[in-house]
């Protein structure tokens, strides 16, 4: 952390709107405490009540996402590889919306398979969503991770926005994947 200059970080974080950023470990104990941070937050800023319950529905299927998705590096790799970290930031973003972006790293193994899941649901038209939403319910498929793929699709629908993603290179094994979601 040598010369790390907290003043303009904290400048930088003013400028981007940004209400509460992490970067570590994410845990379950985190997570519940970061949840009541924002349902805090949201009761002080007298936020409509069907907003605040769109907001946290979204802000939760973001925040279990990296959870149950994200790698641990250094159990894969040994002691000198990045450690099992993810980051998060929820801020405002414009016409008076939420914005919540994560970040994790992935095996390259699922970069294709969930990049083409993302465009697909990039695609789809709320009516489309809808229905996706009710087929993937009725399939009984769990993934490796013990979901039924259901997170994405409610994330765009409940949103009405596309889901921002990318992919960037980190190793031959590994990529950092992060995604974008818009609140209004």
């Amino acid at each position: 952390m040598a010369n790390l200059n907290i003043y303009e970080l904290f400048r930088r974080m003013e400028a981007e709107d940004i209400i509460l950023s992490f970067k570590g470990d994410i845990t379950q104990d985190l997570l519940s405490s970061v949840y009541q941070i924002m349902e805090a937050r949201l009761d002080s800023e007298r936020e409509e009540p069907k907003r605040k319950k769109k907001f946290y529905h979204i802000l939760v299927e973001c925040l279990q996402n990296v959870y149950h998705h994200m790698v641990d590096l250094k159990e894969e790799h040994g002691a000198e590889a990045m450690e099992s970290t993810a980051i998060f930031m929820i801020g405002y973003g414009p016409d008076n919306s939420y914005r919540i972006v994560t970040g994790n790293f992935i095996s390259v193994d699922y970069i294709e398979g969930l990049r083409t899941k993302l465009e697909h649901i990039n695609k789809l038209s709320p009516e489309e969503l809808k229905a996706e939403y009710l087929q993937q319910l009725s399939t009984t498929e769990l993934s490796e991770k013990g979901g039924a793929g259901l997170g994405l699709i409610d994330m765009a629908r409940k949103s009405g926005q596309k889901l921002d993603f990318d992919f960037y290179h980190v190793s031959d094994t590994h990529s950092f994947f992060s995604l974008g979601v818009t609140v209004h």
